[in-house]
């Protein structure tokens, strides 16, 4: 079964910093764990001051079975992410091409 490549961006409620301080270990956990099982290629947050959030490199059968797994992850679970956006994305070099 082909498997697509999404990039998502998540947006982060800056107001809830603290929340999101608090449930990190068991968000960095839940990604871990997506990536041990294969469907995580790549995750981290953004280094700038712009806007808080993270980049997830998603492999899934399509875009809702992205938004069912990414649904468990506690920070959305918390109402922490204020968006999130679904790209499906063709990386043609480096680790993730396929």
């Amino acid at each position: 079964e082909d498997m697509t490549v999404f990039a998502v961006e998540y947006v982060y409620d800056s107001a809830r910093t603290d929340d999101i301080a608090a449930l990190r270990p068991q968000h960095r956990e839940f990604i871990a764990r997506l990536h041990e099982e294969g469907s995580v290629l790549a995750s981290g947050p953004w280094e700038d001051n712009a806007t808080p959030g993270a980049l997830v490199i998603v492999s899934a059968e399509d875009a809702d079975a992205v938004q069912r797994l990414l649904d468990e992850d506690p920070f959305h679970q918390a109402h922490l992410i204020t968006q999130r956006t679904l790209r499906p994305w063709k990386p043609i070099l480096g680790p993730f091409a396929q």
